[in-house]
């Protein structure tokens, strides 16, 4: 029979839950499978067709003929199967079509859970596919309520879980308040996807440079490297693939509009932006911003530096309580050792430029210059 009904119904989920409709009408011929089975007590000769144009469906039990029946649903007599068409034989298959209506209610309402549970499940998959492709990127949730010291945020189709671990300390959260999150993970549960997001993690700042400043999302200007203590400091390494473009002033933008919309979103949070070099000791030079720097000596077979400052210099270097010091560490990938100019040279580590050299080290001055070994002049 053409059905009608159905086939609108199909159409309405398809578009208001972007459920397919050959999923649905798979469901569909599951749940009459399911039905014959709580009926009859059998389902391995149960056959259903589907029309996919007109959703007008059939369901067949295939019985095979004997001389005596011993099994109703799954056999038939040569006599009966004769009735329907003289040319059966024994051992022939006949298809008697079973009508829907002969199905008892507890046989129906199964059926209807097979439909409403497929739904459930194509539902959830929609969801999962979708969030699993935002995974390592950033949205915008709502912040729905707490869940202990946790907070729920809405994602649109999902909530997200914000752990206590993922916030930034001090961070207070609002409900209705709109947030931007970081997706750390898309696991698929049972309930639905289960959805981890952070505020701390260092590819927030990343992602949320690469929506704001057009070079990043572009590929022209590439962030090297992040170091961030989240709600603190962040520093980042940038570096341009076209002369052209200036990477630090791209990321800052006009009158600091680029880099003050994400320092707004991160509440306040500072950020030092910093030229990206392929020479360790400029790199560390640069990382130590905003501290000025007289000697870099980096080792890179140790990963590790000796940086002399400007006495008045030594605490900005350092930072408050090691912190810059420590991001530029991080971001450098070295150990940094900082010493004051007077420091220095008391325990005998100032360069004199005419006759020192410095074996499987390099020396830049604060130009970046490099200074070749024995002769201590300019290397060309």
């Amino acid at each position: 029979m053409a059905n009608s009904e159905l086939l609108e119904a199909l159409n309405v989920l398809e578009q208001e839950k972007n459920i397919s409709k050959e999923t649905l009408l798979e469901a569909i011929e599951t749940s009459l499978v399911t039905a014959c089975k709580n009926h009859f007590g059998t389902s391995d000769n149960v056959r259903v067709t589907i029309d996919p144009e007109t959703c007008e469906y059939h369901c067949f039990l295939d019985k095979t003929v004997v001389d005596e029946v011993v099994v109703p649903s799954e056999e038939i007599s040569l006599e009966k199967a004769q009735e329907i068409d003289g040319k059966y034989e024994i051992g022939d298959v006949v298809p008697i079509e079973i009508q829907s209506k002969e199905f008892g209610r507890i046989a129906t309402q199964n059926a209807k859970n097979v439909i409403l549970q497929k739904i459930r499940e194509e539902e959830r998959k929609i969801v999962y596919d979708e969030y699993i492709s935002k995974e390592k990127d950033v949205v915008t949730g709502v912040v729905q309520r707490f869940v202990g010291k946790n907070v729920s945020i809405n994602l649109g189709k999902a909530d997200a879980l914000l752990t206590e671990n993922e916030q930034i300390k001090g961070e207070t959260y609002t409900p209705t308040e709109r947030i931007k999150v970081y997706i750390v993970e898309v696991k698929s549960a049972t309930k639905g996807p289960k959805i981890l997001v952070s505020r701390t993690h260092p590819e927030l700042v990343k992602r949320l440079f690469e929506s704001e400043v057009t070079e990043v999302k572009d590929g022209i200007v590439e962030i090297k490297a992040i170091s961030r203590e989240a709600g603190s400091r962040t520093k980042i390494a940038v570096w341009s693939n076209d002369p052209d473009v200036d990477p630090v002033g791209a990321c800052v933008g006009m009158n600091g509009a680029r880099v003050n919309a994400i320092v707004h979103e991160l509440r306040g949070e500072k950020i030092d932006i910093i030229t990206w070099d392929e020479n360790p000791a400029i790199l560390i030079q640069n990382a130590l911003s905003p501290a000025k720097v007289i000697s870099v000596i980096a080792d890179a077979d140790e990963k590790s530096a000796k940086v002399v400052v400007p006495d008045y210099q030594l605490s900005l270097a350092i930072g408050k309580e090691g912190q810059n010091a420590r991001l530029a560490a991080r971001l450098t990938g070295y150990k940094i050792d900082i010493k004051s100019e007077t420091q220095a040279r008391e325990a005998g580590d100032i360069l004199d430029y005419e006759n020192e050299y410095y074996d499987d080290e390099e020396y830049y001055d604060e130009d970046g210059e490099y200074f070749e070994e024995e002769t201590g002049e300019n290397a060309e």
